[in-house]
């Protein structure tokens, strides 16, 4: 079936979905073919408009709840990006009509439960269509998900094999919530008051390897002073989605890095916490009065950036340690590009053949050329400290 579009960003007139419009028109003008789909054909037009994308831009309406609408929208492209959330309430129609159409979908979901959901009921449908559905494709989880791949490849590469202990420690992070990210955790919560058996799926670490159950992680909720990084230590409030991205994607190429893996994710702290004030503790904390559309403005994003290690280690004493960097904040400005050249590295780089249909990760389905196309375009890198 030839498609019309290499991508298509549904959810282009909410505040994500605007600023990854802005990032294709200026990093990829017209050499790939793009549209921008939303509920309102004046609010495509005006953000059209405002990013100064070419006024035959295609623009495609389309609501969410309406099932011929997704139903003709997905069939457009080869791949659909979607900034429409919270995917639990607004999410299933899209994956589903693209799972169905064999449509190659990408997210930036922070919502545990629902991508769990979605692993189990879709991966079959997405399978037979030759879908390829790749969850997480911002902040969470790819600088995790990709920074674990590029230490056991290094690691492979200098020590010979890969390395069953990691610790992923964000070690300096300067950004801000949205209310995108706001309303998003606020539906998971009502999800777990409505169905308390959804804790399950938010706790375990292998909820999304259906059959696989590995061994028990370390505790990333309790500070404690880290001596593998040389810091106090504390929880990191996205340790719950990103710890799961880096399982499955072991899950899914077979367990290269062990069935023993053990992973945990926790925010470097300057001092002991019991002595630091909340901010310090949790500097990426949310302000619950953020609505959707709220974000932070181009000054504070382009002010933002991350520092993440991932510190490998193994029985024997030897030791490996990887870094990832990204030059903007990381929840929006950041975000946006890993999710544009997620799309753009799934359409253009990444053949069927080599992946097949189903529910992925981005290490698993796009591993090094993406992280190649992140270096390249995004602003991220990937290096190893001695």
């Amino acid at each position: 079936m030839v498609r019309e579009f290499d991508i298509l960003i549904y959810g282009a007139t909410g505040f994500t979905g605007k600023l990854v419009a802005e990032y294709v028109v200026e990093q990829y003008g017209k050499n790939i073919k793009w549209g921008m789909a939303g509920r309102s054909k004046n609010k495509l037009e005006a953000v059209r408009d405002a990013i100064g994308a070419p006024a035959d831009t295609p623009l495609v309406v389309c609501d969410s709840d309406n099932d011929a609408e997704v139903a003709a929208m997905v069939a457009q492209t080869k791949v659909l990006i979607t900034t429409v959330g919270p995917y639990q309430l607004y999410g299933d129609k899209v994956i589903v009509a693209c799972a169905n159409a064999g449509t190659d979908y990408v997210d930036l979901c922070g919502e545990p439960n629902w991508i769990a959901n979605q692993v189990i009921g879709l991966d079959d449908a997405a399978k037979k269509s030759g879908a390829r559905i790749v969850f997480s494709c911002g902040f969470d989880s790819i600088p995790t998900d990709l920074g674990v791949f590029y230490l056991q490849e290094q690691a492979k590469a200098r020590l010979g094999h890969v390395l069953p202990r990691i610790r992923g420690r964000v070690r300096d992070m300067q950004g801000s919530a949205s209310g995108g990210t706001v309303a998003s955790g606020a539906a998971t919560t009502a999800a777990v008051q409505k169905d308390p058996s959804i804790m399950g799926l938010l706790i375990s670490p292998f909820a999304q390897t259906p059959g696989f159950e590995g061994p028990a992680q370390p505790d990333g909720n309790t500070p404690y002073y880290d001596e593998a990084v040389g810091s106090w230590v504390g929880p990191f409030m996205m340790a719950m989605i990103n710890t799961k991205a880096v399982h499955r994607s072991n899950y899914l190429m077979q367990h290269p890095w062990g069935e023993d893996l053990q992973y945990d994710e926790m925010i470097m702290l300057s001092g002991d916490p019991a002595t630091a004030d909340a901010a310090a503790v949790d500097p990426f904390a949310m302000d619950a009065s953020l609505k959707p559309g709220d974000g932070p403005s181009l000054e504070e994003r382009n002010a933002g950036y991350y520092d993440i290690i991932f510190a490998g280690s193994n029985d024997a004493g030897e030791k490996l340690q990887a870094c990832v960097k990204g030059d903007m904040d990381p929840g929006y400005g950041s975000t946006s590009k890993m999710l544009a050249e997620s799309a753009i590295c799934l359409a253009l780089d990444i053949s069927k053949d080599r992946t097949g249909g189903g529910c992925w990760t981005t290490a698993s389905s796009m591993g090094p050329e993406l992280i190649s196309r992140l270096e390249a375009h995004a602003g991220l890198s990937f290096s190893i400290e001695d």
